[in-house]
């Protein structure tokens, strides 16, 4: 049995009006947001390498949210460290 917190708006039958896709990719702004950490530091941090490496899209520098949760799971190392982590699962 499944028990949800929300309520289904399918429930009455009615499809939903519409569906709440989560962004796959975030800029430094949005990573801020997500981390509860000001523009300043995430660029600061990007600098440093204290962060995954960036995806660079044309003139856009976003991250990849899933590996953002992925990183923050491992305990948030180091990007050298992460690099080195990533290399070692995928082998």
């Amino acid at each position: 049995m499944h028990l949800s917190l929300t309520p289904d708006p399918t429930a009455n039958g009615a499809a939903p009006k519409s569906l709440a896709v989560a962004p796959l990719l975030a800029d430094a702004r949005a990573l801020g947001n997500l981390l509860s950490l000001g523009l300043r530091t995430i660029r600061q941090m990007d600098s440093a390498g204290k962060l995954p490496r960036p995806l660079k899209l044309n003139t856009r520098v976003l991250w990849c949210v899933q590996e953002i949760r992925d990183w923050l799971e491992a305990g948030a190392p180091c990007r050298a460290e992460w690099e080195a982590l990533k290399k070692a699962k995928h082998k």
